[in-house]
């Protein structure tokens, strides 16, 4: 069955960037001005509200199983907290005492550990250049230490990645999923499962060598968009944004099974997807941005999201 998806918001003529469902309402970064944007249930009759402003370019942005959101601030290349307060609170910007790069999309476990893909960008980051970028962009995860438990650490979590970007967790909390998207020569558009290592041994990675699911091919126009934004469902499938006019079927929504097989496919009334969540009751619809700045919406899903109650 062919979904309908709906444009309940835009186009804004800039892209939109990572959402996440808090219950009653979809937010949603608007990283070009540094805003997070708030729909009710009944998107499409109004506009929407302003959750945040003046977020320094946040990008990816997730609830924590504390209930808290957070981001990442393109713009001071760092991951914030937002307290019950709404004051920000900066969390920690230090890889083995070098300041990382600029935190794209973000994906939080069970045990309140952030995962977040770091990246180079080529919007610079906010006042003077003095923090070179490290030699690498990985996946890097970010959890709390000490007695009580109070600092927060960065690790880095994958040592082959080029350019990583959607990052999502499986409800099992056993797989890590990254989108690779080195659209350089010969790069790679691939779809990845790393197992996440359980805690013991000290000096040991936090993640095992990855699965291969999908990678994207090429054809005489050129290679084909791999995902730039994941999600899962409560089966654990996974929900991924990929596709451009330019090569291959277009701006496609793909469904992913846990082991790599493509369940289904719908093409997207848009140039190029972003990322993706689900949301509204029973976490039954599926929001989609868009890189011209629509908020599509497909509704009355077989699929379900995962709750925070699940965790």
């Amino acid at each position: 069955m062919q979904w309908n998806f709906e444009c309940v918001f835009g186009p804004l003529g800039r892209p939109l960037g990572s959402l996440a469902w808090n219950g009653q309402t979809m937010l949603v970064s608007d990283p070009t001005d540094s805003r997070i944007l708030s729909f009710s249930n009944d998107a499409g009759k109004g506009e929407p509200s302003v959750f945040k402003n003046y977020t320094n370019r946040i990008n990816g942005i997730a609830f924590g199983p504390d209930g808290l959101l957070y981001g990442c601030q393109e713009g001071s290349r760092r991951v914030v907290q937002y307290l019950e307060s709404g004051v920000m609170k900066v969390t920690a910007t230090l890889l083995n005492g070098q300041q990382h790069n600029h935190p794209n999309q973000i994906t939080i476990d069970r045990k309140g550990r952030i995962w977040f893909s770091d990246t180079y960008n080529d919007v610079l980051a906010s006042g003077p250049q003095v923090f070179p970028y490290l030699p690498h962009q990985s996946v890097l995860r970010m959890s709390l230490h000490g007695r009580p438990h109070t600092q927060w650490v960065i690790e880095r979590a994958t040592f082959d990645t080029q350019a990583p970007r959607g990052v999502a967790i499986s409800p099992d909390q056993r797989t890590l999923y990254v989108a690779e998207v080195d659209s350089r020569d010969n790069g790679k558009q691939e779809l990845r499962a790393y197992h996440i290592q359980e805690p013991g041994l000290q000096e040991r990675e936090l993640l095992g060598p990855y699965k291969l699911l999908h990678r994207f091919g090429e054809d005489a126009r050129g290679s084909h968009r791999g995902i730039s934004g994941i999600c899962v469902d409560a089966d654990g499938n996974i929900l991924g944004c990929a596709g451009s006019p330019r090569s291959g079927p277009g701006a496609t929504l793909y469904v992913f099974a846990p082991d790599g097989r493509i369940l289904e496919s719908h093409a997207l009334p848009c140039d190029e997807p972003i990322n993706c969540a689900f949301g509204d009751a029973g976490l039954s619809s599926l929001y989609i941005t868009t890189s011209d700045g629509r908020l599509l919406r497909a509704r009355g899903l077989n699929y379900r999201g995962v709750s925070r109650q699940q965790w």
